[in-house]
């Protein structure tokens, strides 16, 4: 059980985004920027980081771009 200052924060929270719809995300940015390498990383997650700021981690995020683009 989560505590109770951390379950309610969650409420306000934009919901997280599930995997399809990151790969979506993904590959829209990909698309719109052109990437076709891995040294396109940078204009994709610049595309990509107003989308999912706050909904996934940046962390993961940057992963799935450079697994994309490898």
């Amino acid at each position: 059980k989560e505590p109770y200052e951390i379950a309610l924060i969650s409420e306000y929270l934009p919901p997280a985004l599930d995997d399809a719809t990151l790969d979506g995300l993904i590959d829209e940015a990909v698309a719109q920027t052109g990437a076709a390498s891995p040294r396109d990383i940078g204009k994709v997650m610049g595309a990509l980081g107003p989308r999912v700021k706050g909904r996934a981690d940046m962390g993961e995020v940057s992963r799935r771009v450079k697994a994309r683009l490898s």
